[in-house]
């Protein structure tokens, strides 16, 4: 018989804890975290030493749920073999042994006190030291030793917790369901995703995965998880019941602004890979190239359309552990506007803060509030981050195509990629991306809700008015043009020493060289793909709720 999840749970964190701690060791073969090249000395054996104080805290938790377990019998078993040689008990004072107990609790916390600390400092110190490197050029020593200090962190949290004891004594621990203890952990190891890419090759991401799959079985879901639980066990049973999540609520369909398109885009039906090789290679104009396109059918059968649906909060609630997991998101209406940053927060603080239904539907305001009551979960592997949602679809075969090149592109070949890129992009009505390009071909699947789409040609590059450094950023693939103002769709940006840009004529003058530039619009419904060719300049609006999934490929 298969161990519980809880069991489960303890075993890999103690085996963990024992690998980190050996392969800290100076003398390990190579690629081990302790004779990477280059790496911390000091921090490396400062986390070993954690890896130590771990072990005891896992010797010191059985031991001690083990005590608390013993019968009236055992007890007494115990006080017989404490009887001395002329046959009488040895004396222990009760004050002195309450004075005993209580100096071993407190040297405990107190040892657990100055853990926590150690590894908090470690993740800080590691951390720290990512502002040398880009992400991409992070050594991966430094992203593995943030993870195993995560990962020790989490064991620590776990081995502490009152689920720990309750899982040694053999008993239920209710109190664990919506405990703090619960919500600590999950943040743990999410970090040590969004952070440091949950790197290492013995534990790293396959190990977190683990443990959160694992994390996920260990506390008791509400109501509605409760039923969806039971249906799938009657569907194993063979009965046949209704899916349940057809009564749950879905995200309003509110759309504060109404965008018409009025240049549309070809739609067509679904296609093969050979069909949509051939669109691709034989385009209507050869100095065009193959021109965006919207497939309709190609997703239908996706879960995440169908009997997972992600437009229903409460599914995406039971997918990331009652909303527990933890996700990047940009404040602010886009990241080109003064005032623009990036918080972490739960993926349920996310929805119950920003997805609230509105009620005006009049203009935005030119305020700095309307920057900063919007927030976008955008271009995030969310997927990656939550097999369980990664699950619910399906990379469609015409990534799998050969697309041509970019001719209009001039500077250096863009590296090949070996999969598709998954990003996801979730947020309410009115997140928008700012006119941009992007350096793959591209399919965007809509999932839950409307989204607005511009594209202009990538031979209208120098009317694009491409941005260039700024803040030590190359901007370059990002437009001047701030398309919802111009259109009047938002009110204008504060920007810092003013309230806006031009005045009179000058306004007057850059409204007719945008409405000159000619353009290809859409509004993408639920299982609408649109094909976005390389090189192509492109604006994305959220007219309600929207939850999208893009793949780049090359």
């Amino acid at each position: 018989m298969p161990h519980s999840p809880y069991r489960q749970l303890m075993g890999i964190c103690r085996q963990a804890v024992e690998d980190i701690y050996a392969g800290c060791e100076e003398d390990k073969v190579p690629r081990e975290l302790g004779c990477l090249p280059d790496h911390d000395f000091a921090l490396v054996q400062l986390l070993r030493r954690q890896a130590s104080i771990v072990s005891i805290l896992y010797a010191e938790t059985v031991a001690e749920a083990k005590l608390g377990m013993m019968t009236e019998d055992e007890v007494k078993s115990e006080m017989e073999s404490e009887v001395d040689s002329d046959g009488d008990p040895e004396p222990e004072p009760v004050l002195e042994s309450q004075l005993q107990s209580q100096l071993e609790t407190e040297c405990r916390l107190q040892q657990q006190r100055l853990l926590r600390k150690r590894l908090e400092d470690i993740l800080s110190m590691a951390y720290a030291k990512f502002y040398h490197y880009t992400f991409s050029d992070l050594p991966p020593w430094l992203r593995q030793l943030y993870t195993d200090a995560s990962i020790l962190k989490f064991a620590e949290q776990f081995l502490s917790s009152a689920l720990a004891r309750h899982t040694i004594a053999g008993t239920n621990s209710d109190a664990f369901v919506l405990s703090d203890e619960f919500t600590a952990m999950v943040k743990t190891l999410d970090l040590a995703i969004i952070m440091a890419g949950a790197a290492g090759a013995k534990r790293g991401r396959k190990w977190i995965d683990e443990a959160l799959r694992l994390l996920g079985q260990c506390y008791i879901p509400d109501d509605e998880e409760l039923e969806e639980a039971e249906w799938l066990e009657n569907q194993r049973k063979g009965t046949d019941l209704p899916l349940p999540w057809e009564e749950r609520q879905s995200f309003p369909d509110f759309e504060p602004v109404s965008i018409p398109v009025s240049q549309p885009i070809r739609r067509t039906g679904c296609m093969d890979i050979q069909s949509f090789q051939r669109y691709l290679d034989r385009p209507g104009h050869k100095t065009t190239g193959a021109l965006p396109l919207i497939i309709t059918g190609l997703v239908d059968h996706w879960p995440a359309l169908t009997t997972h649906p992600w437009c229903k909060p409460s599914y995406l609630f039971h997918r990331t552990l009652g909303g527990r997991r933890l996700v990047p998101v940009e404040i602010g209406r886009s990241y080109v506007d003064e005032g623009w940053g990036q918080e972490l927060i739960t993926f349920r603080q996310f929805i119950t803060s920003y997805f609230a239904p509105q009620c005006d539907s009049s203009p935005p305001s030119s305020s700095a509030k309307q920057q900063r009551d919007i927030a976008y979960l955008a271009q995030h592997p969310l997927l990656s981050q939550i097999p369980a949602l990664r699950n619910d679809i399906t990379i469609p075969d015409l990534c799998h195509t050969c697309p041509p090149r970019n001719p209009f592109h001039r500077g250096p070949a863009v590296e090949e990629l070996e999969e598709p890129k998954l990003n996801a992009w979730f947020g309410p009505p009115g997140t928008i991306t700012p006119l941009h390009t992007d350096p793959y071909h591209n399919l965007l699947v809509q999932v839950v809700g409307r989204k607005y789409v511009r594209l202009y040609g990538p031979w209208e590059g120098r009317r694009m008015r491409a941005r260039g450094i700024e803040g030590g950023i190359d901007m370059s693939n990002t437009s001047e043009w701030d398309v919802g103002v111009e259109e009047g769709w938002d009110g204008m940006p504060e920007v810092e020493g003013g309230e806006g840009e031009g005045e009179g004529g000058e306004i007057e003058e850059r409204h007719g060289a945008f409405n000159k530039i000619p353009y290809v619009d859409c509004v993408l419904e639920p299982g609408d793909t649109l094909y976005i060719p390389v090189g192509w300049w492109h604006y994305v609006r959220s007219l309600s709720v929207s939850f999208s999934v893009s793949f780049w490929w090359n």
